[in-house]
């Protein structure tokens, strides 16, 4: 096949992005797909950064090196996490978290404390993960460009950082979840999860890079049947509703160009937003999959959605590759069922 320069796009959602490493360690398989650039948040970052941290080391099978080795060493560090799967889950062979007793502490006192007053050091444990994991130097000059989002607490917007001013903070605060985690300090501003501003941002697909074709992997529902009920439904449902809301007016801001057509005489961006030709790798798990699921990283769940992943990227491949660098495959008119 001809080869074909493409962008990802990549969601967060905790151990849910999983899902997303068996994806690209799928696609990486593809000697005719080229990743120019990969925009991603929380740990849609996370994998964003280590895959292009590791093809910067020794290309494509540099890459799945790397993120095999992310997601073995957050799978081990979280032996020692309070938040693990109850005796009976496991017998049943559920994922949830929701009758885990360090889950349920946890979600009492994040309704009754802050993480400033529960967790005063400030410690994550993705912390020691990524200085072992990423050469934030060598991440400068990948041939992959990065950009990971972040929410400035101030303003309420997203900050986008390129390969060259990505830090270690920086991808803590795109991962930051502000009942769970202290606020991340940067230039003197403080941070929170990228979620609630872009998850993930496309803008800076559309604006800096020259591929026309977007893949997105997405890993949280935009539709759920019925009405949440229970207080952690309610809350899960929220959050979903709001991770997603720039990302759908992004989507459709591409489509309504798209059907009304960028003319000659419009200005640059709209442009540059018209050309995209936009494609979703569908991820049918994750109906079935609830808010406490994304704490749980132990190594069974986390292989599961990996195996996964590489199904979806399969089957995307099989149904739209050749879709790749000649047409969109993302219906708009069915983009909940897509999603």
């Amino acid at each position: 096949m001809d080869r074909v320069s493409v962008d990802l796009a990549l969601q967060g959602g905790g151990s849910h992005g999983a899902f997303t490493w068996g994806v690209l360690d799928r696609l990486l398989e593809e000697e005719w797909i080229d990743i120019e650039g990969v925009c991603g948040t929380s740990a849609g970052a996370m994998n964003a950064v280590v895959l292009a941290d590791g093809y910067a080391q020794n290309g494509r099978a540099g890459a799945k090196a790397a993120l095999a080795r992310y997601w073995r060493q957050v799978s081990d560090a979280a032996h020692l996490s309070p938040f693990q799967r109850s005796p009976l889950d496991r017998l049943l062979g559920r994922w949830s978290l929701d009758q885990s007793p360090g889950y349920l502490l946890m979600d009492f006192m994040s309704r009754m404390l802050s993480p400033y007053q529960y967790n005063p050091t400030g410690h994550n444990a993705l912390q020691p993960i990524l200085d072992r994991q990423v050469n934030f130097e060598r991440l400068r000059t990948s041939p992959i460009k990065v950009f990971i989002t972040a929410t400035n607490v101030r303003t309420g917007r997203p900050r986008v950082f390129g390969n060259a001013d990505i830090t270690p903070d920086a991808l803590m605060a795109s991962a930051c979840l502000p009942t769970l985690f202290q606020a991340v300090e940067i230039d003197g501003d403080p941070y929170w999860d990228g979620g609630y501003s872009g998850n993930p941002t496309l803008a800076p697909l559309a604006e800096a890079l020259t591929a026309d074709d977007i893949i997105l992997v997405p890993v949280n529902p935009l539709e759920r049947a019925g009405t949440p009920r229970t207080p952690t439904d309610i809350l899960n449902r929220l959050n979903e509703v709001s991770f997603n809301a720039v990302l759908v007016k992004e989507l459709y801001m591409i489509e309504r160009l798209q059907r009304d057509g960028a003319s000659a005489g419009a200005d640059l961006a709209a442009r540059e937003w018209a050309r995209l030709r936009l494609h979703v790798v569908r991820n049918p798990l994750m109906n079935g999959l609830d808010f406490s699921s994304k704490l749980n990283a132990e190594w069974s769940f986390v292989s599961m959605l990996h195996t996964e992943g590489r199904k979806a990227a399969q089957a995307f491949l099989d149904a739209h590759g050749a879709a790749l660098g000649q047409r969109q495959s993302l219906d708009f008119d069915a983009l909940l069922a897509q999603l």
